[in-house]
């Protein structure tokens, strides 16, 4: 596991990032290039070595429900890796569909893959939310996301 300084060192090595400490001598850093209303890449980095670096959109790590991936035991190309995935995220406006006029209506969408597994695609007020019955599985900032969400998953339109 990197010490507290060495990540500091890693982190610190993106210009464009902006440090700003924090309570318990924690530190975060933040990107103000963010295209997002989301601007914090690093969050409330301890000196124990716990951390957290915003990855909502990224695949293959495991987040927490906001969003956050545990750095704690990340290695050094591992933490510039992710550092350098968020940025990229923070970066990239997603396309957003066109939102539906009447505050009465809801855009639904049906979902099947090939075992008749159904999941709905729903939009509600600016988030496209995807569910299995009764049961919230994702939501999404826009119906690109959910979308390739859903075809990464296997389903299909119906």
């Amino acid at each position: 596991m990197l010490t507290f300084e060495e990540k500091l060192a890693i982190i610190e090595s993106f210009p464009e990032l902006t440090r700003n400490d924090v309570s318990l001598k924690r530190v975060n850093f933040h990107f103000e290039g963010s295209l997002h209303e989301k601007k914090t890449v690093v969050y409330h980095l301890h000196p124990n070595g716990n951390g957290f670096v915003y990855g909502a959109y990224l695949k293959g790590f495991r987040k927490d429900d906001k969003g956050f991936i545990n750095i704690r035991d990340f290695s050094a190309d591992e933490l510039r890796s992710v550092i350098e995935a968020s940025i990229q995220m923070l970066s990239y406006k997603r396309e957003v569909a066109p939102q539906v006029n009447s505050a009465a209506q809801e855009l639904e969408e049906t979902w099947i893959d090939n075992k008749d597994n159904t999941l709905l695609l729903q939009q509600e007020d600016s988030l496209w939310n995807v569910y299995h019955g009764m049961n919230l599985e994702a939501s999404f900032e826009s119906y690109v996301e959910a979308e390739q969400y859903l075809k990464e998953e296997g389903f299909t339109r119906q």
